[in-house]
């Protein structure tokens, strides 16, 4: 049977309480093939068994496993390649300057899902900056989703995800075979650390940042939870840093405080009131 729509609002409810994201209405055969696949896992007789847990207990370790099933873990290495290209012709050589004194970098990809976002960002640093291994270097990846996470420190992908982004030169140099699957190196893994965090609740656990990564993220928010998550992000970004947003996602009429800044085709967004000033 089609999931009814007060089932849909059940479970819309629940994702957007627990990660602060509303899904689309037309995510209904999603919400049904999701919930079908769990009851099964569990040995439920069906989704209406998964559906009066949920009621009963909308906080619990199975309520967290239908949520994080439901979220969107699209990824790919050096994706749409304009902002890896910024990142190294500008950005990168700005800040080494401008960090000369104190050797310190923090660079954060927020919604990292399985990862590959910033070991792009760490294998550029190898190839095109390894004076920066020399600095207190901080690469941080964070995600609400702990089996994503999981996956992103074993840092280890199939053929098919090789396969989207990565150059040959990166995989020759970086990777290690095993069986169908390729390993990203210790010594690159070792540069990044996977934090759990929930960008609707408290960003405590993270140090100021350089340069955040918060691609293809905002979008699956509504406008109010998209402007305290804007609003977050200046709290926590130098004052001379820099935001990556994704190519359909802008600050524009969420919050004046940032501008956009043009590096070729990519696009970056700047603290406005503050662009100058020392970090």
């Amino acid at each position: 049977m089609p999931l009814a729509a007060n089932d849909f609002e059940l479970v819309r409810q629940i994702v957007r309480d627990h990660v602060g994201i509303l899904l689309d209405s037309w995510k209904t055969s999603l919400v049904e093939t999701r919930l079908s696949a769990i009851a099964r896992g569990e040995g439920l007789a069906g989704v209406d068994d998964l559906l009066n847990h949920l009621r009963s207990r909308s906080r619990s370790p199975l309520s967290t496993r239908v949520v994080e099933s439901l979220l969107t873990t699209e990824t790919s290495f050096f994706r749409d390649v304009h902002p890896f290209e910024a990142l190294r012709q500008f950005i990168l050589p700005d800040l080494i300057i401008q960090r000369q004194a104190r050797r310190r970098l923090a660079i954060w990809s927020a919604g990292c899902a399985s990862g590959q976002e910033i070991y792009s960002v760490a294998m550029l640093i190898r190839e095109h900056f390894p004076s920066l291994l020399d600095w207190s270097l901080q690469l941080v990846g964070t995600d609400v989703s702990s089996s994503m996470l999981a996956k992103a420190a074993k840092g280890r992908y199939t053929e098919l995800e090789i396969n989207r982004g990565l150059p040959a030169a990166a995989l020759v140099k970086y990777f290690e075979q095993h069986a169908l699957e390729w390993q990203i190196k210790l010594e690159v893994r070792a540069m990044v650390e996977f934090v759990q965090m929930n960008l609707a609740g408290s960003w405590r656990a993270l140090p100021k940042m350089d340069i955040i990564f918060m691609r293809n993220v905002l979008v699956y928010f509504d406008v109010e939870k998209k402007r305290e998550i804007l609003a977050k992000v200046r709290r926590q970004l130098h004052p001379d840093g820099f935001l990556f947003l994704g190519g359909a996602e802008s600050t524009i009429n969420l919050d004046d405080d940032f501008q956009p800044t043009y590096f070729g085709p990519a696009v970056v967004y700047r603290l406005r009131a503050r662009v100058g000033e020392a970090a």
